[in-house]
C-alpha cells in the first residue's frame, strides 16, 4: 500500500507543479516561459525520483509502468494498481488545478499545431526516447 500511496503522491506532484507552471504561464502572458516550464518538469521529476524512489520507484506515468513490466524489471500484478494510483494522483491535482483556475479554457493542455498524424509520429517517437 505504501509503493501505491507513494504513486499517488508523486504522480499529483508532477501534475500540479508541472501543468501548475504552463497555466501560471498562460495567466501570466508567458513569463514563466517554455524553458521555465520544462526546468519546473524536471525539478519536480528530480524532486519526486529523490522523495519517493526508495518507496515505489517513483514510475509517475503509466508509460514508465508498462515498459519496466515488458523488460521484466516489474512485477505484472503491480502494473495495475500502480497506472491506478497514477490516474488517483493525476486526477486529484487536475480536479486541484480546476478549482484554482475555473476561468483557464486549457488548464495545461498542449494544443498540437499540425496534422493529427504529425502529433501522432512526434509523440510516438518522443515517448521512444
Amino acid at each position: 500500500m505504501r509503493k501505491y500511496l507513494a504513486e499517488v503522491i508523486g504522480t499529483f506532484a508532477l501534475v500540479f507543479c508541472g501543468t501548475g507552471a504552463i497555466i501560471i504561464n498562460q495567466e501570466t502572458g508567458g513569463t514563466i516561459s517554455h524553458a521555465g516550464i520544462a526546468i519546473t518538469f524536471g525539478l519536480i521529476v528530480m524532486a519526486m525520483i529523490y522523495a519517493l524512489g526508495n518507496i515505489s520507484g517513483a514510475h509517475l506515468n503509466p508509460a514508465v509502468s508498462i515498459a519496466f513490466t515488458i523488460a521484466k524489471r516489474f512485477p505484472l500484478k503491480q502494473l495495475l494498481p500502480y497506472i491506478m494510483s497514477q490516474i488517483i494522483g493525476a486526477l486529484i491535482a487536475s480536479i486541484i488545478l480546476k478549482y484554482l483556475f475555473p476561468a483557464n479554457q486549457f488548464l495545461g493542455t498542449t494544443l498540437p499545431h499540425g496534422s493529427e498524424m504529425q502529433s501522432f509520429i512526434l509523440e510516438l517517437l518522443l515517448s521512444f526516447f
